[in-house]
């Protein structure tokens, strides 16, 4: 774990959240990198429903996928990124417009593939889950996305 690492940066506040993240409304409520847990809070808007009224599936699944590839970048040097390989998700019940929480965890971290687990709740009630696996990978500079954050 490197403090001084973009994903830190964002989950303190001294970066803005990537562009897709704050359409989800991501706000970090809890990070344990030792243990390769988090907490996260999304606000699901109007923009996000389907037909039904519900928020579409794949709101939800972007927010399952920003619940778990973050509980494993929180563990990264500040080099590495890691890439979603694989996103399987499973619908419980339908989500409505308003708050969602993320828990996510690192299930196995290999040296370069890991395994991560989620979960998206809505008042207490299980909504959405999910697995996948990402790759850990080495950057020669910073992000495409936060190079263009910092400051010059």
């Amino acid at each position: 774990m490197n403090s001084d690492s973009v994903f830190w940066k964002i989950a303190d506040g001294r970066l803005p959240p990537p562009p897709c993240a704050a359409t989800l409304g991501i706000e970090f409520l809890r990070v344990t990198p030792e243990s390769g847990g988090i907490e996260v809070k999304f606000e699901a808007t109007p923009a996000f429903l389907n037909l039904a009224g519900h928020v579409q599936g794949g709101f939800l699944a972007a927010m399952l996928d920003d619940t778990m590839g973050p509980a494993l970048v929180a563990t990264l040097q500040a080099d590495e990124f890691a890439p979603t390989v694989n996103l399987n998700v499973q619908f419980h019940r339908p989500a409505r417009v308003g708050p969602l929480k993320g828990i996510g965890r690192v299930l196995l971290r290999g040296r370069q593939v890991c395994q991560l687990s989620g979960e998206l709740l809505q008042d207490e009630r299980l909504v959405a889950t999910g697995t996948a696996t990402a790759v850990i990978r080495r950057m020669g500079t910073e992000t495409a996305w936060a190079a263009t954050q910092m400051p010059t």
